[in-house]
């Protein structure tokens, strides 16, 4: 039987479908295999790259490796090296003590040797004496026909007179060289003291200037109707002067702690851009948070810079805090610094403990830290501070005694008040203003004309010494010593000034007559 065409078409069909079903299972599969092998291949060298980069960060790793631990050898033969210098500082320092103690010897030993030969003197001169006194005992025997009991009491009434007026005379001769040896030595003291300490003389101002990167920025800070300016003034408390300074913005205020916060949120607020009244705000707050830790640090770093230290942290607060603190326009820290540094030399010089007396000389002004919040005086506010926090009765008796309220019970408490003196009264260490200063002239004037036996009376030096000239027919010789001492004690009395005045009387007899 014959198959129909259109059965063979579909057998056909049908064959050729399945045909290209395996072929397309093939080529699927070469097609496979070939992104196999090329995937294998790209891992490959993935690898290999891989493994390059491991080697060369292996290689930068162990340079870098290798420079820091030359670095490390390199600051540590630095540090020892320094170490070395400062043993040989500390050697060379012992061996200069060692020479002037040898040398303080020998001239106690010269000393020694000189009162000894003034000894035997003394001894030749009173054996001359009992003979002379034997010899004239005879001969007033001989003479007045007294009994030896008689020339006895006449003889020791003689002596008894000479003996009076020798000792004296001597004593009058001690007096005078003792005194001069006292203040040529105090003098010695002083002016080593002096000449060893270097601090900056710093005076205060009550202003500082802000600069603006232009003059639009004025505007800016002022705020719509003034309302930025009023934001700034009030959270500061400092006055904001804005005239014509080209690129300046003047803050006034004679808090300089204030001041100092004023300065910082504006120059935050310059910096942003942003000014109205909510960052003015947060900008202060920062500029707050920055002072008190620059007052922080302030602190520790005096500390650290004059060697003080194990001082309770609210105490080195407190110092810090009177960076911000002027007296007579001296930076009340400044001047702390260098009252601890001249308490320091002088102790030196003495032989006193100097570590703890430029413990004191840093403290004896902490009571200015918070004498404007609390009551009574920086004196008895520092002592209430030093006691709280656990300071030794030395400290305490220093700070006290530093302006004469109390009297000193130890050598540092002295120290303490010369070098607290001292800085005070340097030429350029405060400011005074032109009034007070002619003011204080007149008063110093005022007091000697007020005094019977002044003729004239000029304040010279700055207000350091007073000259004055008496009439001699009213003032003799013995009493212008006691005069001076007491035109003295009146200006002690009356007047407040720093350091001493030196009181000066003059005494001139002129004879005039004329040749016709």
């Amino acid at each position: 039987m014959p198959t129909a065409p259109w059965l063979i078409a579909i057998i056909a069909a049908v064959l050729s479908a399945i045909l290209g079903f395996f072929v397309g299972i093939v080529y699927r599969k070469k097609v496979a295999e070939s992104k196999l092998g090329t995937a294998e291949s790209q891992a490959g060298n993935l690898i290999e790259e891989a493994k390059r980069n491991a080697e060369a960060r292996a290689k930068e790793m162990l340079l870098e490796a290798k420079e820091e631990s030359i670095k490390t050898k390199n600051e540590a033969e630095k540090e020892a090296k320094e170490r070395r210098a400062e043993v040989q500082r500390l050697e060379k320092r012992l061996l200069q003590k060692e020479e002037v103690l040898d040398r303080k010897i020998e001239k106690q030993n010269e000393k020694d040797e000189e009162t000894k030969k003034k000894q035997e003197e003394l001894d030749k001169k009173q054996a001359l004496a009992d003979d002379a006194l034997s010899k004239q005992h005879k001969e007033l025997e001989r003479i007045a026909g007294m009994t030896a009991h008689e020339a006895k009491q006449e003889l020791l009434v003689t002596f008894e007179k000479e003996a009076r007026f020798e000792s004296a005379k001597l004593l009058r001769e001690l007096e005078q060289k003792t005194k001069l040896d006292a203040d040529k030595k105090a003098q010695e003291i002083l002016a080593s003291a002096v000449q060893r300490c270097a601090v900056d003389h710093v005076a205060e101002t009550t202003v500082s200037v802000v600069s603006l990167p232009s003059d639009e920025m004025k505007g800016r800070i002022i705020g719509r109707e003034g309302r930025n300016i009023r934001a700034l003034e009030s959270l500061t408390g400092i006055d904001l002067i804005i005239d014509d300074t080209p690129e300046a913005v003047i803050l006034s205020g004679f808090d300089p702690m204030r001041r100092e916060i004023a300065r910082i949120a504006l120059e935050k607020l310059v910096l942003d851009g942003r000014i109205h009244p909510t960052r003015i705000e947060e900008m202060v707050g920062k500029a707050r948070r920055e002072v008190d830790v620059q007052i922080k640090e302030e602190g520790e770093a005096v500390t650290f810079e004059t060697g003080v230290h194990s001082i309770h942290p609210e105490l080195t607060r407190l110092l810090g805090k009177m960076k911000f603190r002027t007296s007579y326009g001296q930076n009340v820290l400044k001047h702390s610094v260098e009252v601890a540094y001249l308490c320091g030399l002088l102790a030196g010089e003495l032989g006193a403990d100097v570590t703890l007396a430029k413990r004191a000389g840093l403290l004896h002004d902490i009571g200015k830290a918070v004498d404007h919040d609390m009551e009574g005086s920086h004196v008895s506010i520092g002592a209430a501070l030093c006691k709280k926090y656990k300071e030794s009765d030395i400290i305490v008796n220093a700070v006290e005694a530093h302006h004469g309220d109390v009297e000193p019970t130890n050598i540092i408490a002295v120290i303490t008040q010369i070098a607290d003196a001292i800085s005070g009264a340097r030429p350029g260490a405060r400011r005074e203003t032109l009034e007070a200063y002619i003011k204080r002239l007149q008063n110093l004037e005022a007091i000697a004309d007020s005094f019977d036996g002044v003729e004239k009376s000029f304040a010279i030096q700055a207000g350091r010494e007073l000259r004055i000239v008496v009439f001699p027919d009213q003032v003799n010789d013995a009493e212008i010593t006691i005069l001076a001492r007491d035109i003295a004690k009146r200006i002690e009395g009356e007047l407040e000034y720093p350091g001493q005045i030196k009181v000066s009387l003059i005494r001139e007899t002129r004879a005039i007559d004329y040749a016709k």
